[in-house]
């Protein structure tokens, strides 16, 4: 086969190591598929109501490059009620996902050769998208400690200098379900501000945290002209992955070059697809409400059962819908996760998608029916007390 003519950039990516295993999997008949990052329930039928009413309103055409300004009110109110903080329509751009947003806020804040610092283990996507836009990226890493993920915050101030453009921080966090203490996103905060550096705060599961409405976030804190970029999401709390419809809280000054970049990268997300998260974003709560119900008891479920299974260990997540789990003998996640697939048949995420710190754990999602995951755990408590 003759090597594609194509750009050094597209040569370095990784490929996402979720991506292998589920590619595997997708189709086969009997596989249980708990590897991406989304729940089994459909969206509400807001959501879809919206779309049938804006499409039969004729909302087929295009819309302003930083989104409906009916949405983008909407979602300041939110974010308002949310995190006490003033906002209004300047301070949101809408993008088609939230990994559009992520694409959006590199390309407007990141040189090529800029010092950009990360926490992991994190998504794969985060950090990658960063490099597309030509930053040398650096993790400083979780560490379990007392049977908990911690962050060395000192550590992690330590190595961001002066020279760094940014430092990225996803909390409640994918894959650990770590969450970021208001006494750390206080300390990095003022540490960013002395020093100018950019923060880039992924909160796509802001929402889906048991301990209260919201999880603690730089937005609590925010200043209006503070460099911090907050990157959110319809997917995970609306139960809305497939739409594609996400946003982005910035410094008003950055408005009108957001929407210049999204001209150039999508020209608009679509009008009717705004509607739907118009529809969630005023009247979504009763949804978030059961979904947290959902996950509460989908984590009892795969907890009580993983305890049951001597050779596995995981740290209880304080947010999310994720558990990360080793296996006791394994130490190679992508070689553990294809026996799964192929002998048990239940599809999980390798943790070395998610940086060298989660190799050796498998990362299940439980935001799944009860029955799912019953009969998930007893596949895996079958293989592996079988060896």
């Amino acid at each position: 086969m003759i090597t594609p003519d194509i750009s050094q950039r597209a040569k370095e990516m990784r490929f996402s190591l979720i991506r292998t295993i589920a590619e595997k999997g997708m189709g086969k008949e009997n596989v249980i598929p708990l590897w991406f990052g989304e729940g089994c329930w459909p969206t509400s039928s807001r959501a879809v109501q919206a779309v049938h009413e804006a499409l039969a309103k004729n909302d087929h055409f295009y819309h302003p490059n930083s989104g409906k300004t009916s949405l983008r009110q909407a979602l300041a109110r939110y974010q308002q009620n949310l995190y006490q903080r003033p906002l209004t329509a300047q301070n949101i751009t809408v993008t088609a996902s939230g990994m559009q947003a992520l694409a959006l806020a590199s390309q407007a804040i990141i040189n090529h050769g800029d010092k950009v610092i990360y926490v992991d283990p994190v998504w794969p996507n985060l950090p990658e998208v960063f490099k597309i836009a030509g930053a040398q990226t650096q993790a400083v890493s979780l560490q379990a400690v007392n049977g908990k993920w911690q962050l060395d915050i000192e550590k992690l101030c330590a190595q961001l200098t002066p020279d760094h453009r940014a430092v990225m921080v996803n909390s409640p966090n994918n894959p650990t379900g770590w969450v970021m203490s208001e006494a750390e996103i206080q300390f990095l905060l003022e540490h960013c501000r002395r020093h100018d550096i950019w923060i880039i705060s992924d909160d796509v599961y802001a929402r889906l945290y048991p301990h209260g409405p919201v999880a603690p976030s730089f937005q609590h804190l925010a200043e209006e002209e503070d460099k911090i970029l907050s990157i959110n999401s319809f997917s995970k709390a609306w139960s809305m992955t497939g739409w594609r419809l996400g946003w982005i809280v910035a410094p008003a000054s950055l408005e009108a070059s957001l929407a210049n970049l999204t001209e150039f990268n999508i020209a608009c997300p679509a009008g009717f697809i705004q509607a739907a998260g118009e529809a969630m974003i005023t009247s979504g709560e009763a949804e978030i409400a059961q979904l947290k119900q959902r996950l509460a008891t989908g984590y009892d479920i795969v907890s009580r059962g993983l305890k049951e299974i001597n050779s596995i260990s995981f740290i209880e997540p304080q947010g999310a819908f994720y558990v990360l789990f080793g296996v006791e003998g394994y130490a190679d996640s992508v070689a553990l996760a294809m026996k799964l697939l192929d002998e048990a048949e239940v599809g999980l995420a390798p943790g070395g998608a998610f940086g060298p710190s989660a190799e050796g754990h498998l990362r299940l999602c439980y935001a799944q029916e009860p029955e799912i995951l019953h009969e998930a755990i007893a596949r895996i408590k079958s293989l592996l007390h079988g060896n």
